[in-house]
């Protein structure tokens, strides 16, 4: 065949490969995706990673959005999001809807489009072996160290106790350590999901489950305000899996099943549950004005812990810098090891080894470790200033004062400080305005400082406009005030 046919046939035959594919594509139905919000983060029996492929999901959530998918005709998608986060992620359209064990609230309703509760848990009390008789019941916890997740409805039951009968709240950023700290004797008990205490319970032990619950509480999934009519639908869809028993067989199999989730299913199957007729208590005051005292205890924690560490920082920075510039081989190698870790480390791990890793030698108290932690970074930093300040004297002043006769100590108290702390004074500063904004980082220990608390706030409110304005009108409130009494000073200074 000639080269010309063989090109001509061979067009042919790919045009018409293209026009059959053209035709099938038409005719095939584009199956639709289901994206669906969750956070990993959280782990089982929620949600994740799959440790047989660390790129896919499980948990009885993701079964869940894997049923309703299926019913709505739709193929399910996975979007990490952090879970405080999930609501807003929803109402801003990042996915369709949002399942991480998301707790029913008014506040919730109130801004959120939400389905029916699928799941029915119970708030919980654990307390160590020796104290089960002793703290039965929340009240009986009264001016005692109870521990919970923040943003979550243990927490906002935690502050109503607070205000009734003293019980001090700890907030945590996490579900692991509050039992830790339980069992390390930092907390007297810990108030959160019996699903979570009682996957605590089997990986580490060491505490006891109340058997009478604090309160009960529902998991729901979270879908933007505008998306009612798919809520509708995805609520059909869960009643249909709670008769047929595909929920049943799920929690089952991910062991949260109990005979209280059978009468929660039968009641809600009887009652035709739809969120029109969800009964909730009474939704509290949201106002600005409502968290303006908790801001300022906040604002007021954040102040204190800046001051107190830039202190120690200024402190022992000054006894680095001068161990490395007047010490000998041995202490300025040492001085100069402690600064290089030390910089060379994020803090957020140091405040972790101060606060958990010290804790089988040494338990120090929150408000303690988170100084200490502050502190002792920054004195790495602030020994760097006074050192280069210290350094940057000429060299000719040294050697006319010690032919005056001055000692080192006349000279370094005369001639050599006065003129290094005009030069670190600028530095200093935004040490300090940096230092301050760090202190948001001690949240990790439990420290409620004026971040942690903006977040919780947000995070009820459901939005971070006002809080947020708040929270930096705050910090710069702190901040500019200092930089200007530092500039007046340099000023000053630079005419002296």
């Amino acid at each position: 065949m000639p080269r010309s046919s063989r090109i001509a046939l061979c067009a042919s035959l790919s045009l018409a490969a293209l026009v059959a594919g053209c035709a099938a594509s038409a005719q095939a139905p584009t199956r639709r995706v289901l994206r669906w919000g969750g956070d990993a983060e959280g782990g089982a029996p929620f949600v994740e990673a799959d440790p047989a492929d660390p790129s896919k999901v499980r948990g009885f959530d993701v079964e869940v959005a894997g049923m309703i998918a299926k019913g709505l005709g739709a193929e399910p998608q996975f979007v990490q999001v952090a879970w405080a986060s999930i609501p807003q992620s929803a109402e801003r359209g990042d996915f369709d809807l949002g399942m991480s064990g998301i707790e029913d609230s008014p506040e919730l309703r109130a801004r959120a489009a939400l389905t029916i509760p699928y799941y029915e848990f119970r708030e919980v009390l654990a307390v160590r072996p020796g104290d089960t008789d002793r703290y039965k019941h929340l009240s009986d916890l009264a001016g005692h160290r109870v521990a919970t997740l923040g943003s979550t409805q243990a927490y906002q039951i935690l502050l109503a106790a607070q205000a009734k009968s003293g019980v001090i709240p700890i907030s945590y950023d996490d579900d692991v350590h509050p039992y830790a700290d339980l069992v390390a004797g930092r907390v007297d008990a810990v108030l959160l999901d019996n699903i979570i205490a009682e996957r605590s319970l089997r990986r580490s032990g060491g505490f006891v489950i109340q058997d009478e619950p604090v309160a009960i509480g529902h998991y729901v999934a979270v879908l933007a305000k505008r998306n009612g009519a798919l809520r509708d639908s995805v609520n059909d869809v869960l009643r249909a899996r709670m008769r047929d028993g595909s929920l049943e067989k799920t929690f089952r199999a991910w062991n949260v099943w109990s005979d209280a989730e059978a009468q929660y299913f039968a009641r809600a199957l009887a009652a035709a549950h739809d969120t029109t007729t969800v009964a909730a208590p009474e939704q509290p005051d949201r106002s600005v004005m409502s968290y303006v005292p908790s801001l300022i205890r906040a604002a007021a924690i954040t102040l204190v812990l800046s001051f107190v560490a830039m202190g120690l920082a200024v402190v022992t920075g000054g006894c680095i810098a001068a161990g490395r510039v007047y010490g000998g081989p041995i202490v300025r190698g040492l001085f100069t090891a402690y600064v290089e870790v030390v910089r060379g480390t994020p803090v957020l791990l140091q405040l972790f080894v101060l606060y958990y890793g010290l804790s089988s030698v040494i338990r120090l108290p929150a408000f303690l470790a988170a100084v200490l932690g502050l502190g002792l970074n920054y004195a790495a930093y602030e020994s760097e200033i006074y050192r280069s300040a210290l350094e940057a004297i000429p060299r000719s002043q040294l050697e006319a004062a010690r032919t005056l006769g001055l000692s080192e100590l006349q000279i370094f108290r005369l001639v050599r400080a006065p003129q290094a702390l005009r030069l670190a004074l600028a530095p200093m500063t935004n040490d300090f305005v940096a230092l301050l904004k760090d202190s948001s980082l001690v949240s990790v220990i439990t420290v409620v400082e004026l971040t942690k608390q903006t977040a919780i706030y947000a995070t009820n409110i459901g939005s971070w406009v006002v809080p947020g304005i708040l929270c930096a009108a705050i910090y710069l409130a702190f901040s500019l005030p200092l930089t200007r009494v530092a500039r007046g000073l340099e000023a000053k200074w630079s005419h002296v």
